[in-house]
């Protein structure tokens, strides 16, 4: 039999985009709520249940409402929201940070779908903790460039009206408190001692993402070389040549893919990467996938644009 697949949230930017790569697919069997039904909690809760694995594509506190709807034991849920990204119960779904992480994935009834900004980070980081090119105690900052499409319908809106305000042809820094929600996860997945600085920021295109760790101290050749072994044999996230693979990054410049690609650049005394990926694909809608595959023991790469 196929495996039954919900997605809850679906006329939202993540679920429309997670609906985009599965409704091709021969191999699994989407659940579809009638559309005057979708705000219908008994609706809800009864293809909530139905299904195999389900997708949830909602608000936070819409999130944890629709984990307390399921009853079902043999349901497995993929929170594509904040709610439960540092929640011990849940496990954190980026497979390529080890073989535990993915070995978790493949058993687990409880995935939590990283962050778009926190993916770039901890892709980047982590490895570098793990492997003493810095210590945990290492102040961090990053900053990172996003298409407008990551604050979902009403920012798309934003920036597509016609006769928009001038203020929307530049870039934005948002996230003034420094207290960006991404942050608690960066800092729990990364072993952290403090959560870095970050500075997120907002460009006028759709898709595309660079987020950019600065690591003073550090040597470039040793952080790209710990970064190639990590990721080496991953199909979705792989290492530029160190410098990169041109003179400039472009934070479009995977647009429509669900590959990362982390670029490290410097020299002795001071290093930079940069995790180039789609903010809809790697991270987001398509990251939420490659869990869904490897959950239900498919081919990580199924469905996904390489």
């Amino acid at each position: 039999m196929k495996p039954k697949v919900y997605i809850d949230g679906k006329q939202g930017t993540t679920g429309l985009q997670i609906y985009d790569r599965l409704a091709q697919r021969s191999d699994i069997e989407l659940l579809l709520i009638d559309e005057d039904k979708r705000k219908d909690v008994e609706e809800r809760k009864k293809l909530l249940n139905a299904a195999d694995l389900v997708f949830l594509c909602l608000p936070d506190q819409a999130a944890k409402e629709a984990v307390a709807l399921v009853d079902n034991p043999n349901t497995r849920i993929i929170d594509a929201s904040t709610a439960h990204r540092t929640n011990p119960d849940w496990d954190y779904g980026f497979a390529e940070l080890s073989e535990n992480h993915r070995n978790n994935i493949v058993i687990s009834k409880r995935v939590a779908n990283p962050g778009c900004h926190a993916s770039g980070f901890i892709a980047s980081v982590y490895p570098l903790v793990q492997r003493g090119v810095i210590p945990a105690h290492f102040p961090l900052t990053c900053y990172s460039l996003t298409g407008y499409s990551g604050g979902g319908k009403s920012m798309i809106a934003e920036y597509e009206q016609e006769g928009r305000e001038a203020c929307y042809d530049s870039c934005r820094i948002y996230g003034l408190t420094l207290q960006h929600k991404h942050l608690p996860e960066m800092q729990k997945i990364c072993g952290l001692d403090r959560a870095p600085v970050f500075a997120p920021v907002v460009g006028d295109y759709p898709q595309g993402m660079a987020t950019t760790v600065l690591l003073p101290w550090v040597d470039a050749k040793l952080a790209h070389e710990a970064l190639c072994e990590h990721y080496a044999g991953q199909a979705l996230v792989s290492v530029a040549p160190l410098g990169g693979d041109a003179p400039m990054i472009y934070s479009n410049a995977l647009s429509g893919k669900d590959t990362m690609r982390l670029v490290v650049y410097g020299h002795e005394g001071q290093t930079a990467v940069t995790a180039v990926f789609d903010n809809l694909g790697k991270g987001a809608s398509g990251a939420a996938v490659q869990n869904m595959n490897l959950m239900l023991g498919f081919d990580e790469t199924c469905g996904l644009s390489l």
